[in-house]
């Protein structure tokens, strides 16, 4: 039984949802959001920044879980899983190397520097990279899925180190301004903003998480069918 023939296509309502949240959350990042004191109209690309960050590393905590779900029971779903949440996670790193570069051009004076935050995010970017690689040049798709496992398992280990690389070197970014003891260090309006398109990100990302497993999961129903016909 499909979620149709139950009554409610709730890819369809979580569709709409995210189209409503995300257009909300750029009216408020344009309309309600205060210019920066400081960095002027350039700061609102935060709104984007800190969201694909989040989203980049929620990513790779599906890939680690469902990578190690996948080793232990070998079930494809778990795979499947790993591979959808791969390519978005990719998305979404690509976006805040874009958005961190643009924002730090005016900021910073360069596009690019080799500061510990960057340089370790673009190691992440590197690992998705090779995520996907390592399955396109292994012939069997089941041993492709297992190195790929093994990848997306020892590959997190960069997550925690992207986090804490503020406080564990001198960097150009900024100490933690949002999640800290005593409260955020911004004005309302901003933290606001920021929370929404948040929320609209999120929401976004599973919309996008169960349609890419669903495309996945057609994908290895049509292999198969196809290694029963040539077989």
């Amino acid at each position: 039984m499909t979620v149709r023939q139950r009554g409610v296509d709730w890819l369809a309502v979580l569709g709409g949802a995210s189209f409503v949240l995300v257009a909300l959350s750029v009216a408020m990042i344009f309309v309600y959001a205060p210019a920066d004191a400081t960095q002027g109209d350039v700061q609102r690309l935060f709104y984007l920044h800190l969201p694909a960050a989040w989203l980049a590393y929620l990513s790779f905590f599906i890939i680690f879980v469902s990578s190690i779900a996948y080793l232990l029971r070998g079930r494809p779903l778990w795979d499947r899983l790993a591979r959808s949440a791969a390519e978005l996670g990719f998305i979404f790193t690509t976006l805040v190397l874009l958005t961190g570069s643009i924002w730090g051009r005016p900021i910073w004076g360069t596009w690019w520097t080799w500061d510990a935050r960057l340089t370790t995010t673009l190691i992440l970017w590197f690992i998705y990279l090779g995520y996907f690689l390592l399955r396109s040049y292994v012939s069997d798709p089941e041993r492709g899925a297992r190195y790929a496992a093994v990848l997306g398992i020892v590959g997190f280990v960069d997550i925690p180190i992207i986090h804490m690389s503020v406080r564990w070197w001198r960097t150009l970014h900024p100490q933690p301004i949002v999640v800290r003891s005593e409260g955020p260090a911004m004005p309302t309006e901003m933290l606001v903003t920021m929370l929404v398109t948040l929320v609209a990100f999120c929401v976004l990302y599973v919309f996008l998480l169960w349609v890419k497993y669903r495309i996945e999961t057609a994908r290895d129903e049509v292999l198969a069918l196809r290694a029963a016909v040539e077989g």
